[in-house]
């Protein structure tokens, strides 16, 4: 608990493991992760092995996602991604950002990965 999870978002917002467990569905993992994006801060374009249903808890958050209308998030709404679906999250400000995502992931497999497609 309260690990940083191995992914390629770790380096560049603070997220925080909160669960990590087998799904019953075989072949998948569950994780929960709670991010922080500060102020003007993009995630940069990533993707997920899964699904990503996450839930606004602070501040203004942009979400991108590929081939939707760009989404403007604020605290107590919710979003979600498809599987392997690129996609980024900005911090509009002025405070920070705070998300919590769980995932639905193919079991060993990071569960972020930086994409260069928008």
């Amino acid at each position: 608990m309260s690990q940083q999870p191995a992914d390629a978002l770790a380096g560049t917002l603070k997220r925080t493991e909160i669960q990590h467990a087998t799904s019953s569905i075989p072949g998948r993992d569950i994780v929960q992760v709670r991010t922080e994006i500060p102020p003007g801060v993009a995630s940069g374009w990533h993707t997920h092995p899964g699904e990503e249903v996450g839930y606004i808890v602070a501040g203004t958050v942009q979400m991108e996602i590929k081939d939707q209308p760009t989404l403007t998030l604020h605290p107590g709404e919710g979003f979600l991604i498809p599987p392997g679906t690129p996609h980024n999250a900005l911090d509009l400000g002025p405070d920070t950002g705070q998300m919590l995502s769980t995932y639905l992931v193919e079991a060993g497999e990071p569960v972020a990965s930086f994409t260069s497609e928008p």
